[in-house]
This record gives structure tokens, sequence and C-alpha cells, in this order.
């Protein structure tokens, strides 16, 4: 298809894609889920795994083949402005008198469900079409582990800060832990992916550009984010940023780190001001509203559920989802118990600590990209974190159903700082 017969073809499908992501995100609404997870499902339910199995002709039409790579790429704009927001999210929460407990939790939160992914893949490969080709045992048992050791902390942060929680003890708690599990989770990644290109090569400048990148970032991120926000005016600022981002995404792409990386790290070393804040305000409601749903249906459109029809897959799946939230939920929960938390603090902690949300479709789609992951293992891990994260917000209201009937234990509640 030339450019001429794309335009308008694109023009649809974006038009199809944001209306049915508002209308999914409404319907879903209406149960108290968050649009991160109507989106997640309305970009599954566009793919194969429905409109191409009932409707095929519809699919074919609304997005050719050669319409998807552009989907990519607008998508990816959306994942650069995303992750800048995720990582100017990341510094926005001090946490004081609990980094400890923090540090423990998200320990075990990343720990446990690594080691199990690990165990899971070498135990089940051979008997599950999920290793992709040319891939090593150890690679794919080791991006599992890694995938399922993922959080989804801007979720988190959003459901903490909606629902004015903030301030309390396991709000602070799960903050702080969740910001640990992702950055680690994040290192520990971009090392699997290094690993997996096979030669030493192209590890070796990923390695070195990663270095060369951390290095630029602590002699001189502050120094020149801090420029680009003393620009004249706020139309100025916003240029600025979004030139910053889009040349960091390039280098951290050309490396072999991937843009999501480099725009998350602008994101941290961004001064926090009002200058800033307007600057986040104004690309977080585009990139949230018109670019991610175009990666969510990105997603769904490689996202075959008819695979889950083989019973070996069916039966990795539902393991595998099993392994995702023993291993976060229950290590979260656990550790929390055991570093003196009352019951309710744990509970919260585990719940929200366990959701993988969009973040987990990020690294999935890097895996894919970089040849890691092939159809079988996406799918499943997409089921994954479709089942953990819609979980997330039933699971806080049985939570909080469950103390309204003993009112006299609601420590969670209480400020941090409160024994």
């Amino acid at each position: 298809m030339t450019p001429t017969e794309l335009a308008p073809r694109f023009f649809i499908a974006v038009a199809v894609i944001l209306l049915f992501c508002r209308l999914v995100s409404w319907l879903l609404g209406k149960v108290g889920q968050p649009p991160v997870v109507s989106e997640m499902l309305a970009g599954v339910l566009l793919g194969p795994s429905l409109l191409g199995l009932f409707w095929p002709g519809a699919q074919a039409a609304l997005f050719p083949a050669p319409l998807l790579p552009i989907l990519y790429v607008v998508g990816q704009v959306g994942l650069v402005l995303f992750m800048f927001q995720a990582g100017y999210a990341f510094t926005s929460h001090r946490v004081t008198g609990l980094a400890g407990t923090a540090g423990a939790v998200s320990l075990a939160g990343v720990t446990v469900p690594l080691v199990l992914g690990f165990l899971l893949v070498l135990g089940m490969a051979g008997f599950v079409p999920i290793r992709a080709e040319g891939v090593s045992l150890g690679v794919s048992a080791s991006f599992v582990g890694v995938a399922l050791a993922i959080t989804a902390f801007p979720m988190l942060a959003r459901i903490i800060t909606e629902r004015g929680l903030a301030g309390t003890r396991f709000g602070l708690l799960s903050l702080a832990s969740g910001a640990i599990d992702d950055a680690v989770a994040w290192i520990m990644l971009a090392v699997v992916l290094a690993f997996a290109s096979g030669s030493v090569g192209p590890a070796l400048v990923c390695a070195g550009g990663a270095v060369l990148f951390g290095l630029a970032l602590w002699l001189g991120g502050r120094r020149v984010t801090g420029y680009v926000m003393r620009l004249s005016d706020d139309r100025a600022r916003l240029l600025g940023t979004v030139a910053l981002l889009f040349l960091v995404a390039w280098y951290t792409d050309e490396i072999g780190l991937y843009a999501v990386f480099g725009a998350f790290a602008v994101g941290v070393v961004m001064p926090h001001s009002a200058q800033t804040d307007r600057v986040v305000d104004t690309l977080t409601p585009v990139a949230a509203t018109v670019f991610l749903p175009l990666f969510f249906t990105f997603s769904g459109l490689r996202t075959e559920f008819a695979l889950l029809s083989n019973p070996a897959v069916l039966g990795f799946a539902v393991a595998c989802v099993a392994v995702a939230i023993v291993g976060k939920f229950g290590a979260c929960w656990g550790t929390a118990r055991l570093m003196g938390e009352p019951n309710p603090v744990a509970l919260r902690v585990g719940a929200l600590m366990n959701a993988r949300g969009l973040m987990q479709l990020i690294a999935l789609n890097v895996g894919l990209e970089a040849g890691v992951v092939n159809s079988s293992l996406f799918t499943v891990l997409v089921l994954v974190a479709l089942v953990t994260t819609i979980m997330t917000t039933p699971l806080l209201s049985w939570i909080e159903r469950r103390e309204a009937r003993a009112p006299a234990a609601t420590p969670s509640l209480v400020p941090a700082g409160t024994p």
C-alpha cells in the first residue's frame, strides 16, 4: 500500500480504536476498573482474539498488515511520553520511616516471582512451545521471571492518589516498594536483553552505552533538564522537553536499551517545579488519551487467545497466572507481615504490588521486538497482565468490606508515621 492509501486507513483505524477504548472504559468504569485495564482489554478485543475470530474481514480491512508498523511507531510516542511521566512520578513520592520494610517487601516481590517464573519455564519448556527460535532456555526462563517480577508502579500510584490514600501507611509503603521493584526489574530486563543478543558485540554496546548514559545523567542530567525548564515560556519548555525525550529515546534505542528506559530516566532527573508540572500535565493527557490506546491495540493485534486451545499452552498459562499471584501478592504480603506490619496493611500492599498492568505489556513488546518472545509466550503473559491488573480493584474493595465488618482493626488507614 502506498502512503496515500495508508493515510485514510490510519485515520479510520485510530478513530475506531479511540472510540472503542472509550466505550470499554465507560463500561468497566461502572465496576470500578481504572482506564488502563479497559484499554488493555479493548486492545485485545480488537485483535484476532475476538474481532478477528468472528469478523476477520473487518479486522483485515481496519488493520491491514502495512498499517501495523505505523501503529507501532505512533504507539512508541505514547510510551515515551508515558514513561517520562512515570519517571517524574517515581521521584514525587518521598518516603521516610519505612525504608527498611519497603526494601524487604520489594526484594521479596522481585526475587520470589523471578525465581518461580524461571523454575516454571525450566520445568515446562519441554512440553510447551514457548521458546522463540534461536533463544536459549536460560534467556527465555529469565525473561519470564523478570516479566512476572514487574509491578505497575504508575497504576499503583494513580490508584493511591485518586483514593486519597497517599498519606496512609499502606499507601506510602506500596509506593516505596513499587518504585524500588520497578527500577530493579527494568534493570534486570535490560541485562536479559543484552544477553539475548547472542554475541558479545551488542551486549558490550548496550552495557557501554548504558554506562555512558548513566554518567551523562549523573553529571549533567539535572543541569540540562533545569535549563529546559528555565526557558522563556511554556511553549518553549514543552518543545525543549519533547526534543530532549526523543533524542534520549533515539540514543537508548540505538544502543539496545530501548526508548522506554531513556524516557523514564529523563523523568527521574527532571526538577520538580511548577513549570515541570505544567509540562507533564500537558503531555500526559495527550499520551493517555490518543497515543497509548494505539499501543494497546498494537499489542492486542499480536495476542492470539486461540493459542490457548492447545492444552499445553493453556496449562502453562494457568500455572503462570498462579505463580505470578503467589510470587508477588504472597511474597509481598508475607514479607510485610514478617516486618511487623498489621494484616490489613500487608494485604493492601500485596494487592497493589500484584498488578502488572501496562508495564508488563511494555516489557512484552520489547521482548517480542528483540526476538526473545514468541506468539504463545506473548499471549500467556498478556493474560497474566490482564488477570493480575483486573483483580486489583475488586481485591482492594474486598479488603475494605472485610475491614468494615471489623472497624476496630483499621491500622492501614492511619498516617504512616503513627506507630
